[in-house]
């Protein structure tokens, strides 16, 4: 009796225990199926569309993100152009018919290149030239292929938002797929499931600051529904996905003229600038007309570990002799210096292993001679009259230790809101270092030792100058659009906080500008198109036979009446040989007064 007892309550538990688990498994996959359907696991993958991808042939059309614009209106995310599509299935669609050679006849592409194209497509491809170039077609070509009525085959308006050719591709910068940072950036669209694990979002440049109002819509999507073989489904015919707003998806007017960054760019690449930078300032607004960092880096498969995608043009770099406009500055508004007091320079200090780039020295030279020809023995006795304090109190006050970008303090759900991405802000001294100390001084006098400037702060320095003194902000951006073109907001030109500087001081900043190139290091420069003030400066990086130099000039032209202020960095350059970043100078003063776009 008590067997049986036992053997009935094993039996009981058991079959309990099967309950259980057909229970919980019946919830699992009802969990799976309805529940979390549209976001499962924490990655928040859509089970839904996964399952419809599977037998779903697609390709993209338009990623559905707003554009960004040059001041004129020039596209740098892409054109829209018609191209030729093929899906896999159009191999079966031609067997037995003249199909392709008719194709050849309208696009003028032979019939070996369209059979090689299908034979190796795997997944839906849209034909490009030698260059991966889409192979454009007119409307007319387009109307022919589509009147075929080939399954497989069809002519689309396409917009490809990166083209491998385009330029300013580091101030755009480019998007990836990142589930942990869209959860972190949209909480409450994710929460709702407006936003999964296929989202894209911006990882650089424009698309990373401005994220949130290029998101804009879903993307246009061309499919094809096909079985297991891989043909085409009865009465699932091509479905063409998209959404027609007239206000979204917005876009960005940037202050860069396209016409000039190309030029730019190309001068880079000429003057084999393989890492550096340039930036091109309006000097009556202070806005970026160009801007230009290498080396060049593909948006549509960036390498990140590699970095070449990362603007240069903001990153921190010792300046070298540029940092001397500082100590001059502080100097002069000091009253610790005349422009004509005379000094000495024998070529070396005497101590701390301090010398003059110009070995045999300088002699008796005036304070003014010696900032045109950069003389480091001169503007170390002028640093330690200034004091440590003073030199970082004045490059504070010149914007050299702040980010220059604008900056908005609220902008709709976002507080603090900086148009540049990765832009750094620069010092003089280190946290721990005397600034007291003599020898600290010396070497913080030529911009050597821990002062750290970015290129777009040393070309927002000369418009603090042609300006009178007062530093301001700097704008990528001028305003957001709706897509039908009406404003949506305007970034308006703003001061930066700090304090400036006189503007008698100024002016004398000015001439010292302008006897660099007419008497000075900058003399290579005096036979430009137009007439150039500015300064050089030569950072030294790594010693014996790793020693490096940073080769800097900072400036502006016309001299006598400013268009442009400008800043060249050739990082890394050999220890020997002239300055490459005054040529690239050179070239872009030559492009002043240019035709228009």
């Amino acid at each position: 009796m008590q067997v049986e007892r036992r053997i009935k309550r094993r039996q009981f538990i058991l079959m309990l225990g099967m309950t259980i688990l057909w229970i919980g498994l019946t919830a699992r996959l009802w969990w799976i199926q309805l529940g979390a359907s549209h976001r499962f696991t924490r990655r928040g993958i859509d089970l839904v569309k996964n399952s419809v991808r599977q037998r779903q042939q697609s390709i993209v059309l338009h990623s559905g993100r707003g554009d960004i614009l040059d001041r004129n209106g020039y596209r740098f995310t892409g054109e829209e152009q018609l191209a030729l599509i093929l899906f896999p299935l159009a191999r079966g669609s031609l067997q037995g018919t003249d199909g392709l050679k008719r194709l050849s006849g309208i696009t003028g592409i032979s019939e070996e290149r369209l059979a090689e194209a299908m034979k190796n497509a795997k997944a839906p491809i849209m034909l490009r030239d030698s260059t991966k170039r889409l192979i454009p077609l007119s409307q007319q070509q387009a109307e022919r292929i589509n009147q075929l009525a080939i399954p497989g085959i069809v002519s689309l308006a396409v917009t490809e938002r990166y083209r491998e050719n385009e330029v300013a591709k580091h101030v755009v910068g480019y998007i990836h797929r990142n589930p942990e940072l869209v959860k972190s950036l949209y909480p409450d669209e994710w929460a709702q499931g407006k936003k999964n694990a296929e989202t894209t979002t911006g990882a650089s440049g424009l698309e990373r600051s401005f994220d949130r109002f290029l998101q804009g819509i879903e993307p246009s999507i061309l499919s094809y529904y096909v079985d297991g073989e891989g043909n085409p489904m009865r009465g699932l015919d091509i479905r063409y996905t998209t959404q027609n707003n007239e206000y979204y998806p917005l876009s960005l007017v940037t202050t860069l003229d396209a016409r000039l960054q190309r030029q730019v760019e190309r001068f880079a690449d000429e003057e084999g600038l393989n890492q550096g930078s340039i930036v091109v300032l309006d000097a009556e607004s202070g806005d970026i007309r160009a801007m230009v960092s290498r080396p060049v880096y593909d948006q549509s498969r960036v390498e990140v570990e590699k970095g070449a995608w990362q603007n240069r043009a903001v990153k921190q770099l010792p300046p070298g002799s540029v940092f001397k406009i500082v100590v001059a500055a502080a100097a002069l508004a000091e009253g610790v210096v005349s422009p004509t007091e005379r000094f000495h320079c024998s070529g070396s200090y005497g101590k701390y292993g301090f010398s003059c780039w110009k070995k045999e020295g300088h002699g008796s030279l005036t304070m003014e001679e010696a900032f045109a020809q950069s003389c480091n023995i001169t503007f170390a006795e002028i640093a330690k009259r200034v004091g440590g304090d003073k030199l970082d109190e004045y490059a504070r006050r010149l914007g050299l230790q702040t980010q220059v970008g604008h900056r908005t303090d609220h902008l709709f759900k976002l507080q603090g809101f900086r148009q540049l991405d990765g832009e750094e802000t620069g010092r003089v001294f280190l946290e721990q270092v005397s600034r007291k100390d003599e020898g600290v001084l010396i070497q913080t006098a030529i911009g050597q030792r821990d002062v750290r400037i970015t290129p777009l702060q040393a070309a927002n320095l000369m418009i603090t100058i042609l300006r009178g003194g007062q530093p301001s902000q700097v704008r990528l951006v001028s305003e957001i659009t709706y897509k039908n073109s009406q404003s949506f907001y305007r970034f308006p030109v703003q001061a930066l906080t700090e304090q400036g500087i006189d503007y008698v001081t100024a002016s004398k900043l000015k001439r010292l500008l302008r006897l660099v190139v007419t008497t000075g290091t900058g003399k290579l420069l005096e036979n430009s198109p137009w007439p150039i003030a500015g300064k050089s400066g030569t950072a030294q990086t790594g010693t014996g036979a790793n020693e490096r130099n940073h080769l800097w000039f900072a400036g502006y032209a016309p001299a006598d009446k400013p268009r442009f202020a400008i800043c060249v960095v050739a990082e890394n350059q050999p220890a020997y040989g002239g300055n490459r970043a005054m040529e690239i100078f050179r070239r872009v003063v030559g492009e002043i007064d240019g035709p228009p776009v």
